[in-house]
């Protein structure tokens, strides 16, 4: 079988095998120590293997952090690609967008003080992932379809801002989440 161009070298098996190793001992540290479990070293020895194992995988806490978030950012973008309304296609444009705004706090709920450490660790890191870009692109075709003469491309990026895991974090402090998500929602105004 030939290479698919552009695809990258696969990954061998005993590597494949560290790497699952490496993102399970995370998880149990994450959720026996909090974020905390997260240490590189202990991670290694919890997954039985070198800590340069793991520094080739995960140059950082930060790449070990998006790891563990990866089968969570999945679902999240199969239930606003594809999954029922309102989150879902079928709905009209504004009730997906504050569907979406609503679901990303519950995520940050959930995996918020992760997030910011998959967010926060490397400059900019929040910026080049795929799941911002994807974020942002959606939220862009939504704002488009609600009024074709803003500036969605700005008007994403303005939301987004908010939703970034260091400052909902910050936000949980003196705010619930209903307060947190009704201002989100309120955020956006077409023709404001």
């Amino acid at each position: 079988m030939l290479p698919i161009a552009g695809a990258g070298t696969p990954e061998r098996a005993d590597a494949a095998r560290n790497r699952q190793k490496i993102v399970r001992a995370a998880a149990k540290l994450v959720a026996a120590k909090g974020i905390d479990g997260l240490a590189l070293d202990e991670v290694a020895a919890e997954a039985g293997v070198g800590i340069g194992t793991v520094y080739r995988r995960f140059p950082d806490k930060g790449a070990l952090a998006q790891a563990l978030l990866d089968e969570n950012e999945r679902e999240f973008q199969e239930a606003f690609i594809s999954g029922p309304p309102p989150l879902g296609p079928g709905a009209p444009a504004p009730q997906r967008l504050k569907a979406f705004l609503e679901a990303y706090v519950d995520r940050l709920e959930t995996h918020g003080e992760l997030l910011m450490v998959a967010e926060t660790e490397t400059p900019m890191a929040r910026f080049v992932t795929g799941a911002y870009r994807l974020h942002h692109s959606h939220l862009v075709a939504l704002m488009s379809e609600i009024d074709p003469k803003t500036d969605a491309h700005f008007r994403a990026d303005a939301l987004l801002a908010p939703l970034a895991a260091a400052q909902y974090v910050y936000q949980r402090q003196s705010m619930t989440t209903e307060q947190i998500k009704k201002g989100l929602v309120d955020l956006y105004r077409p023709n404001a």
